[in-house]
Order: C-alpha cells, then structure tokens, then sequence
C-alpha cells in the first residue's frame, strides 16, 4: 500500500493493522534538541483510548510507546524518530463469522476490489487504531510548536447527533468524557449515548479545533495552501466525511460584506475566514472544523454481500464506538499540530530571513465558533 506518508519537511509514516503485533510510525525531519520521553505521550494516547469510559469501545490497549531511535539523553536528534506501540487487547475471533463478508458503509468492499485480498480483523488497515501513532507524533509536534513560536492547539466536541453546546468554555473540556465545552450539559449527554448504545445504532459527530498564537505567514499561495493541508490532512482520519476552515459551508449563505474581516490598528473585528487568507496565516486563530459519520459497526442486521456474491445477513459482534467523535478530538488536533509544524518549518526554509513586516495587525481575539454556527 503506498501513501502511507504526510508531511514535506516534518513527515510521518505509520504502519501496522488494528490486530496485528504492533502499530508504529517513523517520523523524519524533526529538528534536534526536543525534550521528550515515553511517559510525555501518556496524557494524549490516554484522551485518545477506547475502554476510558463505558462510551467508547471497550478494547483496552495499554498503549505503552517505545522510541527505538531518533532519541538520545531524553532529546531528538534530528535522525529519524521510530515509535512502536503493540497491540495487547485484540480479539481477533469476533470477526470470524464477516471475514468473508462485507459490511456496508465499511472498507471492506473497496479494499477487496484495490487489493484482491483484505485483513478483516478490526478493520485492518483501516482501523481507527492506526490514529494511535498520529496522536504520538503530535505530542512532538505541539511541544516544539509550543516551545517555539507559543502555539497552543486545542480541539472539542462542537455536536454529537443534533445535540450542541449551549455555551464554548474549553477550560472544561479536559473534565468530561466527551470533550464537551459545556459542562451542565454532560449528564444529558450521558443519558443521551447510554440511549444510543443500548439501541444498537451509533451517530455522527463534529469536531472544532482551535490554534492560537500561529504568525502571519505560515502556508502557500497555490499547492502547498494552509487550509488545503488541513484539509487533506483531517480529511485521512476514519469516518472523516467533511472539513470546513473558519466558518466553511455558512459562506454560501453570507454577503461579502457580512464575510469580509475587517483590519484596523487594533486588529481584526472578526474571523470568519478562520485565520487563513489565500492559504496563508493571518495570525488570528484558527478554526477548523471536521465532521464524523455514524459508525458503521452495528449489531443491527443488515443485507449485503458476501465475497462470492451472495446476498447475506450481516452482524457486526465485537467492541465498537457508538460514536467515533467522543474520542476524535486528541486525534484531530494531532493532525492540525502535525501540518502547522511542518508549515514552519517549510516558512522558515524559504522566508526565515524576512521576518515581521509592517503592519502587524493584531490578531483576532475569537477563539472559537459560536454553539451551532456554520
């Protein structure tokens, strides 16, 4: 399978399946003298995990990270970053009775087609598992971005169903489960996926990332634009079916004049454009949304084929997310990190030496989306 590396100066590549011996991945190109140790990726693999909470999938994964290269004395070396995590929790007999079969709104089918031949355990490839080495190559990526320039990147739950915040306070989005900015509405959640979980069924979800404290600068005008890397970048995460940037499809809707964000010497007076013009950075924060479909693991039945064409029942048994956004948001913000640093470090190639330009306007002080606005 080819395409299994993003990034021009700061690449990642992963590899490995959901239940095969391990999952890892090689980072190249990060710069030498960053700090870090396993335990630094604990608190993000653990946000990420399934079996945290009786919401998610109840696989438990210890998700211990061993750096086979690229460290030495606690800090990189500018060689390449080799991180391994192995698989201790996978049940690979729950998909015994659909190895043959294709499940509708899964992989299965078009991988069979690419390939002649596919790993049905989990999913393979195709497994939401391989996000886990994603979120360890952002734990890099946001503290050199946090070391170096103050860039802070912070992601929630912006709705689950047709549920949204009533209010955006992200200093409680570490305190719940669901990475939900409102917290009087957790314990209506609660009740909410406990209904969905014992339904059989699952929903889709929407996830908000916000970055603050970015330059003006960062991105290209054509191929190598800011929005155009996020977008491709969050659009690879599973069950990934739309992203938008700043206040994305609500454009088709607005008037120039209500759309266009006004500069003065104090700043800028909004920011629908989510801090990105003509690909590039306006130093506002950004905002960028992703949405997430319904999972479509369900015990529900459902007709489909099987490899030979015969018209089958399908089940789909074994440990599945009701909704797979409850546990997306450490994943898309790793995703953000990840092109953010690599834009750096592609500004600082060719622009470092230009430096601030008058004027510098201030960036905008929103820092997210109003509840439901598109």
């Amino acid at each position: 399978m080819s395409s299994n590396t993003f990034g021009k100066l700061f690449s990642v590549t992963t590899f490995g399946e959901s239940h095969g011996p391990a999952i890892g991945c090689v980072i190249d190109g990060c710069p030498p003298g960053i700090a870090i140790a396993p335990e630094d990726f604990r608190a993000d693999l653990d946000r990420r995990a399934t079996g945290r909470t009786r919401h998610t999938s109840q696989r438990h994964e210890a998700d211990e990270v061993e750096i086979l290269s690229g460290v030495y004395e606690g800090v990189t070396t500018g060689t390449p970053i080799a991180l391994l995590v192995r698989n201790v929790d996978a049940r690979s007999k729950d998909y015994a009775n659909i190895a043959a079969q294709f499940r509708p709104g899964h992989a299965d089918y078009t991988y069979w087609q690419k390939y002649g031949i596919r790993d049905p355990r989990g999913g393979g490839r195709s497994s939401a598992r391989e996000t886990t080495m994603r979120v360890a190559a952002g734990v890099i990526a946001k503290r050199w971005l946090a070391d170096r320039y103050g860039v802070r990147v912070q992601g929630f739950l912006a709705q689950i169903g047709t549920v949204v915040p009533d209010a955006i306070d992200l200093s409680v989005v570490e305190g719940n489960p669901f990475f939900w900015p409102h917290a009087a509405q957790v314990p209506a959640l609660e009740q909410y996926m406990d209904a969905l979980r014992k339904s059989g069924d699952s929903v889709g979800a929407r996830v908000d990332v916000v970055a603050t404290g970015l330059p003006p600068g960062w991105g290209e005008p054509i191929y190598g634009k800011l929005d155009g890397e996020l977008a491709a970048a969050l659009m690879s995460i599973n069950a990934v079916k739309g992203v938008e940037v700043g206040d994305g499809f609500a454009v088709v809707a607005q008037h120039g004049s209500e759309h266009r964000d006004h500069m003065g010497p104090d700043g800028f007076a909004s920011n629908h454009a989510g801090g990105i013009l003509g690909g590039i950075s306006t130093g506002q924060p950004l905002r960028v949304s992703t949405a997430f479909k319904p999972t479509s693991s369900l015990r529900l039945p459902v007709d489909s084929l099987d490899v030979d064409g015969n018209v089958v029942e399908v089940v789909t048994t074994g440990r599945h997310d009701p909704c797979v956004g409850v546990r997306a948001t450490p994943i898309c913000e790793a995703m953000v990190a990840l092109v953010l640093m690599d834009q750096a470090l592609r500004h600082r190639a060719q622009c470092g030496d230009v430096g601030e330009v008058s004027p510098r306007i201030p960036g905008s002080v929103d820092a997210a989306a109003k509840p439901g606005k598109r």
